[in-house]
């Protein structure tokens, strides 16, 4: 065996290096940077049900005293730093999936919308490229399914022209959120700011179709292995799914933790956009600890992308752990 030596090694860079210039007389500059991202898509099966995760975007704002209603802002700044993430900004991913039941192509949730993609210049709103990515067309959406009457939930209902963006598609509601948001006299007794414009804005996604929708009571099936369950809190009809196929689950979480790195490592800080606070808290951790003893995978609509895991236990709370990616289905 030959020594290597430091002398021998760089007697030998730079010999290689003479030979890659002899004859040389041009050289090639790198390719130029893309400038964007690759599409958000990705893909699992849950026993043969085929599950897409499609991206509709990522926003980051400034933190503020009041995002976590129940926690001082340097408490909250030091866990974003223990998670690696910037002191003073929040960042929320949005992911919809969609279920391939073998016979109905299921969407859950849609995202922003055309309006949040013009608006934050491509941030937010990005589900019907990334569908398209997927090669999945908007047509061939057979329902849509709407955890709750949140914008980041709803407002992808509807195109740049406000007809329905999926044409063929019959619209699922929670019976409980749908009675809620469209009752004038809730609507009448909302306070102002974030409440009043909620009520606004379902009004105008849900009028622009006629009020066409098919409201959809808890734990009655939706779709071959899709049930919707009760966890609400977030608001008052919120609604979370148990996607079962053979010995396969998961659970679609929906919006019960938020960041989880924030909600699910402190189950009981309250986020000011959750309708009853704690309801809410008591509905993320009756999840969780049913999460961790049954080791179910956990979709995360809020999770960051693409929103796979499973939970366990740690100190108080909960840790988020990320599903492995697999290359293959």
């Amino acid at each position: 065996m030959t020594a290597m030596t430091r002398r021998s090694m760089l007697t030998g860079a730079a010999g290689a290096a003479a030979l890659g210039s002899v004859g040389s007389t041009s050289t090639h500059a790198a390719a130029p940077p893309s400038g964007k991202q690759a599409p958000g898509v990705y893909r699992y099966k849950v026993g043969t049900h085929e599950v897409t995760v499609l991206t509709d975007g990522a926003r980051s704002f400034p933190l503020t005293e009041s995002y976590v209603t129940n926690a001082p802002i340097a408490e909250v700044r030091k866990a974003l730093e223990a998670a690696y993430l910037p002191p003073d900004k929040m960042i929320h991913h949005y992911a919809p999936i969609v279920i391939n039941t073998g016979s109905r192509l299921v969407l859950i949730d849609t995202g922003s919308g055309p309006g949040a993609f013009t608006q934050t210049k491509g941030e937010l709103g990005q589900l019907p490229q990334n569908l398209a990515a997927a090669g999945i067309q908007a047509s061939s959406i057979d329902a849509v399914v709407i955890s709750h009457f949140h914008g980041d939930h709803v407002n992808g209902l509807l195109d740049s022209s406000n007809k329905l963006a999926f044409p063929n598609a019959e619209v699922l509601v929670p019976a409980t959120e749908w009675k809620f948001w469209m009752d004038d006299g809730e609507m009448s007794r909302a306070s102002k700011g974030r409440m009043e414009d909620l009520f606004k804005n379902n009004r105008r996604i849900f009028d622009a179709l006629g009020r066409k929708v098919t409201p959809y009571e808890w734990d009655k099936e939706l779709a071959p292995g899709l049930m919707p369950v009760p966890t609400v809190g977030h608001s008052i009809g919120h609604t979370s799914y148990v996607l079962a196929s053979g010995s396969a689950k998961l659970y679609i979480q929906s919006d019960v933790t938020n960041n989880p790195d924030l909600f699910a490592r402190h189950p009981g800080w309250s986020a000011s956009f959750d309708q009853d606070a704690a309801q809410a808290v008591a509905t993320r951790r009756k999840v969780y600890d049913m999460l961790v003893a049954e080791k179910m995978l956990v979709q995360g609509f809020h999770y960051p992308f693409p929103g796979l895991a499973r939970v366990e236990k740690a100190d108080a709370g909960y840790r988020v752990v990320p599903a492995p990616w697999i290359p293959t289905l």
